[in-house]
């Protein structure tokens, strides 16, 4: 595998740091005082453990968010890797080279046509180990606490961070939420499923990270807005603007500006299949 200096670090509190790819997905270093957590390993696109190794002295273990390839395919270079199994299948569809290829030059041609194989990481089968709503990992001091988010993916987690008092939602909740992949769960049952994921976390934090785009605090109300949008879907209360991404097409719930912020100034929205609301 050829190393590239593919993410950028960004300080974000006294112990976690954001690593950001050159094409857009984040990670987050968490550091305690005897151990230090990774939630997601991004494409698998040079050595993520080389960089996280020069910024932490302290053993490291994996928590992902779901097994998408944008999320996931790092995780073979780390020997501790959690992730709902909700998920196999999901990672081992789409940690072939090609497509994590494909994805990224999805993103942008032109910056990433230099990217041949020998960039990516190998396909790997990692040990993984399971993930469960309510497990709690210690990292002297610090302690990050899982729940279950299921609905962009049917094992998709988000994680508390207790002392920062901050919540990493992984694809679960974004300001354009990708629901109209074949294998995410009906509209009906996401809402449902993001409002248990509100109610458990409900006071427990004051920010959100999120795992794309520009790193730092999103609008804490945003899982509401996704609950809300949602309620509008099932309504039919929507504006439905084509969305095209990798050969599939999807609907905008609630109209957006070319920065993908909402026109009516709300935040969180999602992108669904007509055919996958109830």
């Amino acid at each position: 595998m050829k190393q590239i200096d593919f993410y950028t670090v960004h300080r974000m509190t006294e112990h976690t740091r954001a690593l950001v790819s050159m094409s857009g997905e984040i990670v987050y270093l968490i550091e305690g005082e005897s151990r230090s957590c990774l939630i997601d390993t991004g494409v698998g696109i040079g050595s993520l453990r080389t960089l996280v190794e020069k910024l932490t002295d302290r053993p490291v273990f994996v928590l992902l968010t779901h097994g998408h390839v944008d999320h996931a395919m790092g995780a073979p270079e780390f020997d501790e890797v959690y992730m709902n199994p909700a998920d196999l299948d999901t990672f081992y569809s789409m940690r072939d080279i090609e497509g994590r290829k494909a994805y990224v030059l999805s993103k942008s041609p032109e910056k990433f046509a230099f990217l041949t194989d020998e960039y990516f990481l190998a396909p790997g089968e990692p040990d993984f180990r399971d993930v469960q709503e309510g497990d709690v990992f210690d990292l002297g001091g610090i302690t990050i606490e899982a729940f279950a988010a299921c609905g962009h993916t049917p094992g998709s987690m988000a994680y508390l961070i207790r002392e920062e008092r901050t919540l990493i939602t992984g694809d679960a909740c974004n300001t354009l939420t990708y629901m109209f992949f074949d294998t995410c769960s009906p509209i009906a049952e996401y809402k449902k499923a993001m409002e248990k994921l509100l109610e458990g976390t409900d006071g427990k934090f004051d920010r959100i990270y999120l795992n794309h785009g520009v790193p730092g605090n999103q609008n804490k109300d945003i899982i509401r807005g996704v609950i809300d949008t949602a309620e509008d879907i099932l309504k039919g209360d929507t504006d439905d603007m084509p969305l095209n991404f990798m050969g599939l097409t999807g609907y905008i719930a609630k109209a957006i500006l070319p920065d993908r912020r909402r026109v009516d100034g709300k935040v969180g929205n999602i992108v669904y299949n007509k055919d996958n609301i109830f």
